[in-house]
């Protein structure tokens, strides 16, 4: 079973919130509401949105690059865990 089936539920959650996020942008250019209140509301949606990916591909990493079934102390999952570590501080 492939790990976004698995996270089904969590990601969608994700996606909805992302949603309302977008929706609220949408809103203040309809309201015409200033520019520093429109650059928040999108630097948050890009947040939410890098949240999203950094969670696929951590899923990805660990069920589809290493073998779930190796022992977490192995070079090879210590190496996957650096990696996932590396592209959440850099999707932040």
């Amino acid at each position: 079973m492939a790990h976004t089936t698995q996270d089904k539920d969590r990601l969608l959650k994700r996606v909805r919130r992302l949603r309302g996020q977008v929706e609220a942008i949408e809103r203040a250019l309809e309201e015409e509401r200033e520019c520093s209140d429109l650059l928040l509301l999108i630097a948050a949606a890009r947040g939410a949105t890098n949240g999203l990916m950094a969670e696929v591909v951590e899923g990805h990493v660990r069920h589809h690059i290493i073998d779930p079934d190796k022992k977490p102390r192995s070079p090879q999952s210590e190496a996957a865990q650096e990696l996932i570590d590396v592209l959440r501080t850099y999707l932040r």
